[in-house]
């Protein structure tokens, strides 16, 4: 692993020989249960659970996570014990399925699969039917009298293995590698479009033809000795977990790389031996909208990997009844005993073997956040679970797929409708087509919004599809691997649209008559499949129509209540406020209705870009007297007051807390010549004047420079006009609550002078307008953005009435990182796995974190009581806001649209706390 646990690697491998390592499932007994993650991952603790509840999982054996520590501890070597435990399970494996492992004459064949802690589908290797040989295959066809199963069954084997464990290259073009390359040609020859159209003799042709293409590409013969096989199975599994696709995907969902994987062995049965067998994929409820419907798809006379890998476009569940239909009854039982036992939507995988069900796996099911929230308040309503357990299991960033755009009615119906496929991952996406994922990745990159377009995606595309706006494939159902991921990923999708003909050769889309080219547009609907050409407007999703317009259809609309319904559960639940960073009376009346419980940061800088202020700036900037600044800062007062006015007057009696100016002057300047000239010539003054200042404010490194606090202690008329707009505002809105923040603080000196010039002016505003200083009540704080702040918190908290976090400034001035300029290396450091997150985005809790707890206890040994917040963009960060609540802070605040995901983050963070997590 790229990081070992905190145990040394001799104290973890004498841990793995002496302990148990290989647990037993199967015949309604098991070694472990549904508890045993850590130990043996999701896939393997739910099958050691579903054994014991009595369902037909066929037996096996999980090699646990453990084991995987000790591969990697130790030079990528497995444990001496190991063979014993595992050729002692493997024996109960043949006891329990009646067969022997390696028998010609009745042989058992294996699946090897990963199984991590968390769910993390197609990123790590799989191997079926292992065990199959030569002769084991002539064995099987004689068993069966199905020599194309047999067949079938062996090249299937010899595909996985020569890729996974043999190592024989896949390449890109319109064939996913060599192997399928082989099978094409087998179908042209036979006349077939797709492969369950050879016959048994057309099979032993590819059989040997993959065995050649394995020995040319490795240099090595296939091995045919079944426990070889299993070992470099097992190896291959390990080994996947720090694979390019595994990393990429661990990174994106916070999987730690010390967990490891367990290896799930597993009995094969087998739905490609003929018309009474199948294969699918199903999940107890819809997963990309939570309607209470079984929804999934299956293949007859095919394996599990047809399904999902998008080869064959499968057929939905619910017409299993006509082809197996005492199977999809006992389906149906299972569906139902899953969700009862597990109290979630399941994802489970399933096979039919002669008329025979067995379940192979069980996970909860990776879900929209659109259906996340509907099948959490479904199943509490239902009396499943508490409303404890839908605000845990809802991932707080998901509720950002409940407010993301959908298209404008009107502009839909009037678009170019060029085809339709099957609705995978609900939303509308506009974007240009990209085929390949580099190719989607250097879009994004260039600022594009992308439609990744594949025939089908496989697990080497998550790159692509992560940097997508939505996903469209010509092949594959609704549980291909583009869906599956899709969803979890909160990706708008489309896949399985056959109408439409992909051609990677010549970089085009054709379908309804129309040819789009690559780098064109294409616009999605992944809640009715429906495709189009060109760009389609967008509207504000139904829950911000209802929130932010009013609208009473949109309030009436499933979506809305029940999202309406978490958020006030939430909000029973949560201990941390949430408050808003907004600079605009439009923007703190759309976080109010977000449920904003205040501002926690106004950037005053932000209003004097508007209109001619920015003259009433630069003049100020440009004069070279005090009487000159205060001539011009006095024409900026009534704008600043009007803005005041406006916020309070939103605010409706919440508190409100102003920055004071913050940039650094230079920022105000014109840079061009063509801006100076213009500037001159309303100034009545000579360019070069102009030229002459910009020249003299020039700072080498600006965020470190002239600014914040130093700005007004320097210019303190700043401060003062800031200062008198603010309070002449609150004393004109009743019920105003203004906290004035003095930035970038450092030294308890700075944040006394700038306190002195804030009290003279409140003294003048209260005798203006007559009023005591309990009429005219305001605070005055900081900002705690540097290290030294953090550090001093107690001297500074004698003068400061509260805190809040800058965090944005905090992670730079700590890191020693430039948020701007961190990008040349920064995601070096995630591939490297330097950083887990980008601390830009999830606050950096062992390092910017230590100086937020020390600020919070520093702060208030001086003051008890002291009111701590923060107001970085880290406040809309779930993980974030979780370090907040267990910090001890009084508030996060966020962007309006990241309110009710920072509101859920804070319930769950209260939960965990009263469950001592």
């Amino acid at each position: 692993m790229a990081e070992s646990n905190n145990n040394s690697p001799a104290t973890e491998a004498a841990r793995v020989i002496e302990g148990k390592n290989v647990y037993f499932f199967g015949g309604g007994q098991a070694d472990g249960d549904g508890t045993f993650r850590e130990l043996l991952g999701g896939k393997g603790a739910n099958l050691a659970e579903m054994s014991r509840i009595g369902l037909p999982v066929p037996a096996g054996f999980t090699i646990s996570t453990e084991v995987c520590t000790y591969y990697y501890d130790n030079g990528r070597t497995l444990p001496a014990t190991l063979d014993d435990e595992v050729k002692e399970n493997l024996g109960k494996i043949e006891e329990t399925m009646g067969k022997k492992f390696g028998d010609v004459n009745n042989p058992l064949l294996l699946s090897v699969r990963s199984g991590a802690r968390d769910s993390m589908p197609g990123m790590m290797d799989t191997i079926l039917n292992l065990g199959i040989n030569d002769e084991v295959v002539a064995g099987l066809a004689a068993k069966t009298g199905n020599e194309r199963f047999a067949y079938d069954s062996y090249r299937r084997f010899l595909q996985m293995y020569g890729e996974v464990v043999m190592g024989v290259e896949q390449y890109e073009d319109e064939h996913h590698d060599p192997f399928e390359a082989i099978i094409d040609a087998a179908c042209e020859k036979r006349g077939v479009a797709v492969d369950t159209g050879l016959t048994g003799e057309d099979l032993k042709g590819i059989v040997e033809a993959f065995k050649a293409l394995i020995k040319e590409r490795t240099g090595n013969d296939f091995p045919q000795d079944p426990m070889t096989q299993l070992w470099g199975a097992v190896k291959a599994v390990f080994t996947s977990w720090n694979n390019d696709r595994a990393k990429v995907y661990r990174r994106k969902y916070g999987i730690p790389a010390e967990w490891g994987t367990a290896v799930n062995v597993q009995a094969m049965v087998f739905g490609n031996s003929g018309q009474t067998s199948g294969t699918g994929v199903a999940f107890t409820r819809d997963p990309a909208s939570g309607e209470n419907v079984f929804y999934g798809e299956y293949l007859v006379d095919a394996q599990g990997e047809d399904v999902v890998a998008g080869v064959r476009t499968p057929k939905p569940v619910a017409e299993m009844v006509n082809d197996l239909p005492k199977s999809y009854e006992e389906l149906l039982e299972v569906r139902q005993k899953l969700e009862n036992h597990f109290k979630d939507v399941q994802d489970l995988e399933f096979t039919v073997e002669d008329g025979k069900l067995y379940i192979l796996q069980t996970r909860n099911g990776k879900r929209t956040g659109l259906a996340a929230v509907h099948i959490a308040i479904d199943m509490v309503n239902e009396g499943l679970i508490q409303k404890e357990d839908a605000i845990r299991r809802i991932p707080a960033e998901d509720l950002e797929h409940m407010l993301a755009p959908i298209f404008d009615a009107k502009a839909e119906r009037e678009a170019n409708k060029i085809g339709k496929g099957l609705p995978a991952g609900p939303g509308a996406a506009c974007g240009r087509i990209y085929f390949h994922a580099p190719d989607a990745v250097a879009a994004a990159a260039r600022g594009e919004k992308v439609v990744l377009t594949r025939v089908e995606t496989s697990p080497e595309d998550l790159r692509g599809m992560i940097a997508a706006e939505g996903i469209l494939t010509s092949r594959g159902g609704v549980s291909s691997h583009a869906a599956l991921v899709a969803r979890q990923m909160g990706k708008i999708c489309v896949c399985g649209a056959a109408e439409v003909e992909i051609d990677y050769a010549n970089a085009t889309v054709k379908a309804g008559g129309v040819t789009i080219k690559e780098g064109e547009y294409i616009s999605i609907n992944g809640t009715t499949g429906d495709i189009y050409a060109g760009e389609i407007k967008t509207a504000p999703s139904r829950v911000v129509q209802g929130l932010i317009q009013g609208d009473a259809e949109a309030m009436s609309h499933d979506d809305y209540k029940k999202f309406a319904q978490l958020i006030s559960w939430a909000d029973e639940l949560r201990k941390l406020n949430v408050r808003t960073n907004s600079d605009s009376p439009e923007q703190v009346k759309n976080a109010i209705a977000f449920g904003a419980e205040g501002i926690g940061l106004t950037r005053t800088e932000h209003m004097f870009f508007e209109g001619d202020r920015i003259d009433a700036v630069r003049e100020m900037i440009l004069a070279d007297s005090e009487n000159a600044r205060r001539e011009a800062v006095a024409k900026l007062l009534p704008y600043q007051k009007e803005d005041f006015v406006g916020i309070f007057t939103a605010l409706e009696g919440r508190p409100g807390t102003i920055r004071l100016l913050d940039p650094p002057l230079h920022e105000f300047l014109p840079h061009t010549k063509e801006q100076q000239l213009d500037l001159a010539n309303k100034m009545g003054i000579q360019v070069e004047e102009i030229m002459r200042r910009v020249a003299e404010l020039h700072e080498f490194n600006p965020m470190l420079g002239h600014r914040g606090c130093r700005l007004g202690i320097v210019f303190p008329e700043i401060t003062e006009m800031q200062a008198r707009a603010i309070l002449e505002a609150a004393a004109e809105v009743d019920g105003a609550k203004p906290e004035i923040m003095v930035p970038l603080v450092g030294f308890k000196k700075e944040l006394d002078l700038q306190k002195e010039v804030i009290d003279t002016v409140a003294g003048e505003v209260r005798e203006k307008y007559g009023l005591t200083e309990d009429q005219l009540a305001y605070t005055v704080g900081t900002m705690i953005e540097v290290p030294r702040a953090a550090l001093t918190a107690n001297e500074i908290a004698e003068t400061a009435e509260f805190f809040s976090f800058g965090t944005n400034d905090l992670t730079q001035t700590c890191l020693g990182m430039s948020r701007d300029d961190a990008g040349g290396f920064l995601n070096e450091y995630q591939e490297q796995e330097i950083v887990t997150t980008n601390p830009f985005a999830s606050l950096d809790q062992t390092g910017v974190g230590q100086l937020v707890e020390m600020g919070v206890e520093k702060g208030r040994s001086t003051r008890p009581g002291l009111k701590v917040g923060i107001c970085g963009e880290h406040g809309g960060d779930p993980n974030s806001v979780k370090f907040c609540h267990k910090a001890g802070l009084d508030y996060v605040s966020c962007s309006p649209f990241r309110i009710p995901i920072a509101k859920l983050a804070a319930a769950q963070a209260a939960l965990a706390e009263k469950e001592g997590k």
